[in-house]
């Protein structure tokens, strides 16, 4: 089930500017589809023949499941259990103030030019994961949160676009919270990337109703403890509180 899609050709000077923007401004999710646009290369490919290769992924193919209609049904997430893995999701984005549908218009022409329906449906729901994978790992979506999940996932995906904006952020954020163990952080949910359950192959559909704190031990997450003992940088990085530290 090859895809017809080709690699595209890294862009590196696209990837800076919309880097140089993101660090401007790291509420701007559209710099990021931008940075990952650029840097994907052949890493989005790798992922997608690994994932055709499992009886998970197959099945998602040959049925045509899409993850954003389970995560954007609020009402189906609600009846789930409580501490589940969709309720805790759910739970998320309302405290958040975000939606699923969100990432979808922050990507903007990002995945128009798939060429393979399989292809893009890989490619979309592998969007579509990022903020479950900030309810899994525990890392919240204040800018030191934002970064550690960026770098967990170049562990889980070996795309060259999430360790740009891990690095830079990092740094940019160690230099601004000087002693306050902002690399460590990243570098710890580097590690946990490494050490957990390959997540973009996981059938997250069926995975709604279970605890969460069991699928993190199902997958090996490990709790992210350097990352929350910088509730100072945490606290000061939210997005509510960015223009204050930028």
């Amino acid at each position: 089930m090859e895809t017809k899609t080709k690699a595209p050709r890294r862009d590196y000077f696209a990837a800076w500017k919309a880097l140089r923007a993101l660090m401007k401004d790291r509420e701007d999710t559209n710099q990021v589809f931008k940075i990952m646009q650029a840097l994907t290369g052949d890493s989005l490919h790798k992922q997608y023949a690994r994932f055709i290769e499992t009886d998970i992924g197959t099945n998602i193919i040959e049925k045509k499941i899409d993850l954003l209609d389970t995560l954007k049904n609020r009402e189906a997430l609600a009846k789930l259990p409580e501490g589940s893995l969709g309720r805790e999701y759910l739970n998320f984005m309302i405290t958040e103030n975000i939606t699923a549908e969100g990432l979808v218009d922050a990507s903007d022409d990002s995945f128009s030019h798939f060429q393979d329906e399989n292809f893009e449906r890989y490619a979309m729901r592998t969007r579509e994961m990022h903020d479950l994978w900030h309810v899994i790992t525990g890392y919240g979506r204040d800018g030191l949160g934002e970064f550690c999940v960026v770098a967990f996932s170049y562990s889980q995906t070996k795309s060259l676009g999430f360790a740009a904006i891990a690095l830079m952020g990092a740094f940019d954020l160690s230099k601004k919270f000087k002693g306050h163990g902002v690399l460590g952080a990243v570098m710890q949910a580097f590690k946990h990337g490494r050490q957990a359950a390959w997540l973009p192959g996981q059938d997250w559909e069926n995975l709604m109703a279970v605890p969460l704190s069991e699928i993190r031990q199902m997958m090996n997450i490990q709790d992210p403890t350097k990352y929350i003992a910088a509730s100072e940088v945490s606290a000061q990085t939210r997005p509510d509180s960015i223009v204050a530290t930028a």
